[in-house]
C-alpha cells in the first residue's frame, strides 16, 4: 500500500529509510511542543491547552503534506511568528490574544486564496536559480548556527554579538560527543546516523543531567482546546493596526515558507531544469491550510519546518517521511513527558550536520557574474546573521533586481521580481 502510494522505489528508497527520515525530522523539531506554549503563554493563553493546539495544528499540516502534496516535509507553529504574535502584538502593542489570533486566521484565509490563485507557486518559479542554490546554502548556515547555538557552543556577547562559549560545559560536551558519534556513523554510511547521535546524545545527558527522565505516568490524555479554540475577535478587522499585523505575518510566513521549500527541496534533488518544485501548489496548501486550522485550534501561524532538512539528510523523498512525523506528533498528544525530556543539546548535533549537508547547492553558483554571485552571497550570509530565511530572501532579491537593472540587464528579471522588490521595499516602510 505505501509502495504504491507513495512510489517509493520510483524515489529510490524504501519504508525503513522514509521512517528514520521521519524520526529524525521529528526530534529536530520535536522542542517545539514545549517552546511554543511557553512563549504564546506570555500572551494570556492557557498553556496546557496551547500543548494540545500546538500538537494538533503540526498533524493536521504534516498529513495535507503527506496525502496531498507526497512530499517530506513537516509543520507546525512556527519559531519568530509566535514571539511576535506574543511579545510585539499582544505584549508590545497592547491588543488582546484574540484579535492576533484572529488576524493569524484571517492571513490563513488570504493564503488559500493566494495558493489557488497560483500566486505563491508563481514566486516560488520566478526566483533565479542562483538564488535558489544560494537560499539552501543560506539555511544551512542558519540551520547549522541553531544548532551551536542549542548546545551552548555559541553565545550571545554584548561586544561582538556573538561569542564561543563554555566548551566544557555540559551542553556543549554533550553535543560534541554527539556530533562526533554521527559523524562516525556517516563516514560508515550508517542509516540513521544522526537520529543515532541523538538518541546517544540524550543518553549521555542523564548522568550529565540535562535530560530529565520522566516523573509520573507517561501516558496521559491531552489537555482541552477550550480555552483558546475559536476565540476570535473581529471588531478590530478594519483598523490600520490589524492591516499591519496582518501583513507582517503573511510576509513572514510566505517568505519562510518559500525559502525552506526551495532550500530543501534544492538539496534533495527535486528541482527540475527551470528550478521548479513539483507538487508545490499542494505543498503551498499544506501550509495556508494549517496555519488557518491552527488559528482555530488557537495557536500561532503553522509553517514549513526548515528542520524537515534533517529528515532529507537521511534519505527521506516522500509523503511517508511526512506521514511518519504526524504520526509521532499524535503520539505526543498522550506521550508528552516521553517527548520533552529530549535535551535542546541533543538535537545540537543534528542540525549542524545538516547545516554541513545543506552547503553543497553553493557549488552550482556562478560566481564569475557579480550580478548573480552578489545576491547569492546576500542570501547565504543574511539568513544566519539576520537570523530570518525570508530576510536572506529580501536582501538577495533587491540586490539581484538593483544590479541587474543597473548594469543593462533587466530583461533577465522577471515582473514578478520587480513587483517582489516594490513589496519588500514597502515592507520596511511599514
Amino acid at each position: 500500500m505505501f509502495e504504491k502510494f507513495f512510489r517509493l522505489k520510483k524515489h529510490g528508497t524504501n519504508i525503513k529509510t522514509e521512517v528514520i527520515a521521519g524520526l529524525t525530522t521529528f526530534m529536530t523539531m520535536a522542542y517545539i511542543l514545549a517552546v511554543n506554549p511557553e512563549i504564546l503563554s506570555n500572551a494570556g493563553m492557557e498553556k496546557n491547552a496551547l500543548y494540545t493546539a500546538t500538537a494538533l495544528a503540526a498533524v493536521t499540516g504534516t498529513l495535507v503534506m503527506a496525502f496531498w502534496a507526497r512530499l517530506p516535509y513537516a509543520l507546525a507553529p512556527g519559531m519568530g511568528l509566535n514571539a511576535f504574535f506574543a511579545y510585539t502584538v499582544v505584549l508590545g502593542l497592547g491588543y488582546p490574544w484574540q484579535m492576533a489570533i484572529t488576524a493569524v486566521f484571517i492571513e490563513g484565509l488570504i493564503f488559500i486564496i493566494l495558493t489557488a490563485l497560483n500566486i505563491r507557486e508563481a514566486i516560488i518559479n520566478a526566483i533565479p536559480m542562483n538564488i535558489k542554490h544560494s537560499i539552501s546554502a543560506g539555511i544551512g548556515l542558519f540551520i547549522a548556527f541553531i544548532g551551536l547555538q542549542n548546545a551552548g557552543i555559541i553565545v550571545n556577547n554584548q561586544a561582538t554579538l556573538v561569542t564561543l562559549g563554555d566548551m566544557t560545559g555540559t551542553g556543549a560536551l554533550i553535543a560534541m560527543a554527539g556530533l562526533i558519534i554521527s559523524g562516525v556513523f556517516l563516514f560508515f554510511r550508517v542509516r540513521g546516523a544522526l537520529l543515532i547521535g541523538i538518541f546517544a546524545a540524550t543518553l549521555l545527558g542523564i548522568p550529565a543531567g540535562i535530560t530529565h527522565l520522566p516523573e509520573g505516568a507517561l501516558i496521559s490524555l491531552p489537555p482541552s482546546l477550550e480555552p483558546i479554540a475559536f476565540k476570535f475577535d473581529f471588531s478590530r478587522l478594519f483598523t490600520l493596526d490589524m492591516l499591519i499585523v496582518i501583513f507582517i505575518f503573511l510576509f513572514v510566513d510566505m517568505f519562510d515558507t518559500v525559502g525552506t521549500l526551495v532550500g530543501v527541496s534544492s538539496k534533495a534533488g527535486f528541482l527540475d531544469k527551470k528550478g521548479r518544485i513539483p507538487r508545490a501548489r499542494e505543498a503551498l496548501f499544506a501550509d495556508a491550510i494549517a496555519t488557518t486550522a491552527g488559528a482555530m485550534m488557537g495557536t500561532s501561524t503553522t509553517t514549513t519546518y526548515v528542520e524537515s532538512a534533517s529528515g532529507v539528510a537521511e534519505g527521506g523523498r516522500t509523503g511517508m517521511t511526512a506521514l511518519t512525523v504526524a504520526l509521532l506528533f499524535a503520539a505526543s498528544l498522550f506521550l508528552s513527558p516521553l517527548f520533552i525530556m529530549i535535551p535542546a543539546a541533543a538535537t545540537a548535533p543534528a542540525l549542524i550536520l545538516v547545516g554541513l549537508f545543506m552547503m553543497s547547492p553553493v557549488a552550482k553558483i556562478d560566481f564569475n557574474d557579480m550580478t548573480e554571485a552578489i545576491p547569492a552571497f546576500f542570501t547565504i550570509i543574511m539568513m544566519p546573521l539576520a537570523y530570518s530565511i525570508s530576510e536572506g530572501i529580501v536582501f538577495g532579491t533587491l540586490s539581484y533586481v538593483i544590479l541587474k537593472t543597473l548594469s543593462g540587464k533587466w530583461k533577465e528579471v522577471s515582473w514578478v521580481m520587480y513587483i517582489l522588490s516594490i513589496f519588500f521595499i514597502l515592507k520596511f516602510l511599514v
